[in-house]
């Protein structure tokens, strides 16, 4: 990898395993931060099992009582983002981009989110090539009809907040209660379901945190964010 030159810093953190409420608290204290100066964020995570409701959700796109979902071992949150409904759970990447959009990224919306799925998409190829596209009308990152990647983002003040969530080795059946992403001709897949194995999620976000420096155009400077 030839790092391009760049004055933009990154801080990047892995946060392991992380409560969706813990991550979705700390995502508007950087943003604040953010706002206020500070360098931009990345944060890479895994959620235990979580329904997420955006600001544009369709309650037919939940199938079942959220007092059922809680029952069954989920977490229900309804939050500030664009889209629908949403799963996140063990052995998928969620990926937190807090980034000054308007200073640093040009401040397009749809240009940074399409940046994003050509990250995710680059980073599928290169790393198991696995062919995956974007749709024109839906955002996120496809293989044929399924959908592996999520995007939803929500900005405020000219920074970001929300991202990602790749589907690795993802428990599939998790999102049985849901239409994800209120898209009810489609269906979802994994890494793990394309390859026919498991893969290594710490390897996969290394490689998420070099692509997402490169495709943002960040110098190679490595931070990290007290907890």
């Amino acid at each position: 990898m030839v790092w391009k030159e760049s004055k933009l810093n990154l801080i990047y953190k892995d946060l392991g395993i992380i409560p969706y409420k813990t991550a979705y608290d700390m995502q508007f204290k950087i943003q604040e931060d953010v706002q206020n100066g500070s360098d931009d964020h990345l944060l890479l995570m895994e959620h235990p099992k979580v329904i997420t409701i955006g600001l544009n959700a369709d309650s037919s796109n939940l199938l079942v009582s959220e007092s059922f979902l809680i029952q069954q071992g989920y977490d229900v949150f309804h939050i500030r983002r664009g889209g629908d409904v949403t799963y996140h759970g063990p052995g998928q990447i969620v990926g937190y981009l807090i980034f000054n959009l308007k200073k640093n990224h040009g401040g397009s919306i749809r240009t940074f989110v399409h940046k994003i799925e050509q990250t995710l998409i680059d980073v599928l190829t290169e790393a198991y090539g696995i062919t995956a596209m974007r749709d024109e009308i839906n955002a996120g990152v496809f293989i044929g009809l399924n959908k592996i990647a999520a995007i939803g983002l929500s900005v405020n003040k000219g920074v970001t907040m929300h991202g990602f969530a790749l589907n690795v080795n993802t428990n599939l059946g998790d999102y049985a209660p849901i239409v994800p992403c209120g898209l009810k001709t489609r269906s979802v897949t994994s890494v793990e379901k394309e390859l026919g194995h498991q893969v290594d999620l710490e390897q996969l976000k290394l490689k998420l945190n070099v692509k997402i420096r490169n495709t943002f155009e960040f110098n190679n400077k490595k931070g990290e964010i007290e907890i």
